[in-house]
């Protein structure tokens, strides 16, 4: 194989190497985490802030409004303290739906300390980490596209350059596929849903802890059974609230969809 396409594929393979080194995550550290931090493990930004409505809601702070909106009551949220639901309580002005509610600063900003705390316990890569690691990932086909082209390609030589300079792109492409959300935060996922099995109560009501840690694992289904009226009412159900993880295509900010979906 000519020189100068081995330069290419060096190249690539040390921008591989440090995408990898960015991508492994920090150790994990034994947390107890609440129904929003487990929300925003599941399903990311909108599924953390569907269950501090869901809190809300309980406390008779926020109601539905129009059609597929939430509305605080009139009164202030006696008792909070969480930083997320105060955010969110705050950013209901008006009548909203829930996709507004999450993309208001003050959420933003509660969500981003939220996710920060799970990176701190190796449950998620970091922010900076992952955007990093994401650039050097779509760098490495650019690479081996720009050896390939400038490389003159001499018919005995061809197969070889093809097979050998595919090796780095097939990686980079598993390496894209990777959630940025940790195998440690899939274990304890499993655990907790172990431990909370979905419920069979249904219809709407004063709701328990245990309710919030299991729309915070189960989504959809659990919003169904426990908060009908006010998940359907109020917009809840849908994208967002399923179990997509962090994977490649959101997560700036925290959800998405996976890797070829």
């Amino acid at each position: 194989m000519p020189m100068e396409m081995w330069w290419f594929i060096g190249a690539a393979g040390v921008l591989l190497g440090l995408a990898a080194a960015l991508l492994r995550p920090g150790p994990a550290r034994a947390i107890a985490p609440g129904p929003q931090s487990v929300a925003l493990l599941r399903g990311g930004r909108r599924a953390a802030v569907t269950v501090a409505l869901v809190a809300l809601q309980q406390r008779g702070a926020v109601t539905t409004g129009r059609t597929g909106t939430v509305r605080t009551d009139g009164r202030a949220p006696v008792g909070v303290r969480d930083p997320l639901q105060l955010a969110v309580h705050t950013s209901l002005q008006r009548q909203i739906g829930v996709r507004v509610v999450a993309s208001r600063p003050r959420v933003q900003r509660a969500l981003d300390a939220l996710r920060d705390e799970l990176a701190s316990a190796g449950l998620l890569r970091r922010d900076g980490r992952w955007r990093s690691a994401r650039a050097l990932l779509y760098a490495v086909p650019l690479t081996i596209t720009a050896g390939l082209l400038v490389t003159p390609m001499t018919a005995p030589n061809t197969p070889l350059q093809f097979a050998v300079s595919a090796v780095p792109v097939a990686v980079a492409a598993a390496l894209g596929c990777l959630r940025r959300r940790t195998r440690a935060a899939g274990r304890l996922l499993a655990s907790l849903r172990a431990e909370h099995p979905l419920g069979d109560r249904s219809g709407d009501g004063v709701l328990s802890d245990g309710v919030l840690m299991s729309v915070a694992l189960y989504g959809d289904t659990a919003l169904r059974r426990h908060v009908a009226h006010f998940a359907r009412d109020g917009g809840l159900l849908g994208r967002g609230s399923r179990d997509t993880g962090f994977h490649v295509h959101h997560d700036a900010t925290g959800g998405g969809a996976s890797c070829g979906a």
